[in-house]
């Protein structure tokens, strides 16, 4: 933690992420309306497309107020940004969470036995591997059916390669170590030996190469709902909202603007947080970067 916070992108990464999180978890108190639900007949004057209003920045009175502004479907877009980071958030950290889990299990199993075992898992995940991650979890989501559900799945699954191959890494070098020569010795089961010993000490890089992988799989879904293979109508996710409306960047640019710049903000976090536990976790990375 002492090395993490000298790191100043990390901790703005951090801090940027803390805001997401509170804005995520509360949205339903910080926003003025329902995120899902069309304006009219609610409030009075209220226009398609309309550009944001703020009554404080000399907006008229008479207009209702919108600080992001109204979509094409007269939906308020600042709610809908808000609980975009909510369904965000939960994408990232849902996809990865199953990615790792079952990644890190093939990988233990593949590097600690070796032999036939290794050999067939590592070639299925250089199969994986092959495919673009993108177009495979295109392909996923077209043969399972659009939904988000779905395109968690497919993400998630275009994942596993990516820790299975660190965790198997890992794995080959501490089965070597002294330590788990010596519990081997001692009697250990092949099970105490794994879960106990080599699981623990293969942490480091799965926690660095999942917070970069959330941010991965946060785009990933933004663009199969940008394709309306993900999220579906009205469900208020970034990617969607930038699909709906992006052939009208230019005569109501706010409606891409401000989802647009709330995954970049989510994705740029995550990278500036990942970058520095790589440095903090391994402490060679940031001497040979001041090197």
């Amino acid at each position: 933690m002492r090395a993490l916070r000298r790191n100043r992108s990390a901790m703005l990464g951090f801090a940027t992420l803390c805001v997401l999180t509170f804005v995520a978890i509360f949205a339903p108190l910080l926003s003025t309306h329902n995120p899902v639900k069309p304006l009219i007949g609610v409030e009075e004057n209220v226009k398609k497309r309309a550009s944001p209003c703020i009554h404080l920045f000399g907006c008229p009175e008479d207009e209702p107020q919108h600080y992001f502004g109204t979509d094409g479907n007269v939906r308020d877009v600042y709610s809908r940004v808000l609980y975009g980071a909510r369904l965000s958030l939960i994408i990232g950290f849902t996809t990865v969470t199953f990615a790792i889990i079952i990644g890190t299990l093939i990988g233990l199993v593949s590097g600690f036995w070796g032999g036939w075992v290794d050999t067939s898992a590592m070639r299925f995940m250089d199969v994986l591997l092959a495919f673009p991650s993108l177009l495979l979890a295109i392909a996923i989501v077209t043969v399972l059916g659009p939904g988000l559900i779905n395109a968690l799945l497919a993400i998630g699954i275009v994942s596993i390669p990516i820790y299975a191959r660190v965790t198997r890494s890992s794995v080959l070098l501490l089965k070597e170590m002294d330590f788990v020569s010596a519990s081997r010795a001692l009697g250990a089961d092949s099970f105490t030996l794994i879960f106990r010993h080599v699981l623990p000490n293969s942490l480091t890089p799965l926690i660095v190469y999942g917070t970069l992988g959330i941010a991965t799989a946060i785009l990933d879904a933004a663009a199969l709902s940008f394709l309306g293979l993900g999220a579906q109508h009205p469900t208020p996710e970034w990617g969607l909202m930038v699909g709906q409306e992006y052939k009208n960047v230019f005569n109501a640019p706010h409606l891409t603007f401000f989802p647009g710049m709330a995954l970049m903000l989510v994705v740029l976090s995550f990278n500036l947080l990942g970058d520095g536990l790589r440095d903090a976790l391994d402490p060679r990375l940031a001497k040979n970067r001041m090197g």
